[in-house]
């Protein structure tokens, strides 16, 4: 069962692009926005990816961090910053540990094939760890701008 709002999330200790060990407590004080795409360099993950970046200072400015998760290793990872101009860091969350227990893994459904695999979320994280919001099974278009709406212009 996923962890819900009011929980705190788990520790984690994940490599970002830059081979960096990056977890929870790196966040500590801050609020933390944490999306977590199925695939490098895919359509959707490019659109949601770079929403996020044309949006990452009006996040920074409200006080909100911005990470990417997703199962992708480092460098697939490196090579996706690079080429989209991404100004935020990366995670892979290689054996998906850290998505399963958030409840952003799980059983998925495309062209009418059943399969598991990484849920396109987004949470939010409080400055103790403590999850203030939670966003599964997103669509990429368009959720960026709900999250503005949402935690930058209070409704």
């Amino acid at each position: 069962m996923p962890i819900d709002v009011g929980d705190r999330i788990p520790d984690f200790d994940l490599e970002d692009d830059a081979g960096n060990r990056v977890g929870r407590d790196d966040f500590s004080g801050s609020r933390l926005i944490m999306f977590f795409y199925p695939k490098a360099m895919t359509p959707g993950c490019t659109t949601e990816a770079c929403d996020f970046r044309d949006n990452f200072d009006a996040f920074f400015d409200a006080g909100l961090a911005v990470v990417g998760v997703s199962p992708d290793p480092p460098a697939s990872n490196a090579r996706f910053k690079q080429k989209e101009g991404l100004n935020f860091p990366l995670l892979s969350d290689l054996d998906h540990a850290l998505a399963a227990e958030l409840g952003a893994w799980g059983m998925k459904k495309n062209y009418g094939r059943e399969y598991e695999g990484l849920i396109r979320s987004t949470f939010v994280v409080g400055p103790g760890g403590v999850l203030e919001a939670a966003y599964r099974n997103v669509r990429a278009k368009g959720h960026v701008a709900r999250l503005v709406r949402e935690l930058l212009a209070g409704g």
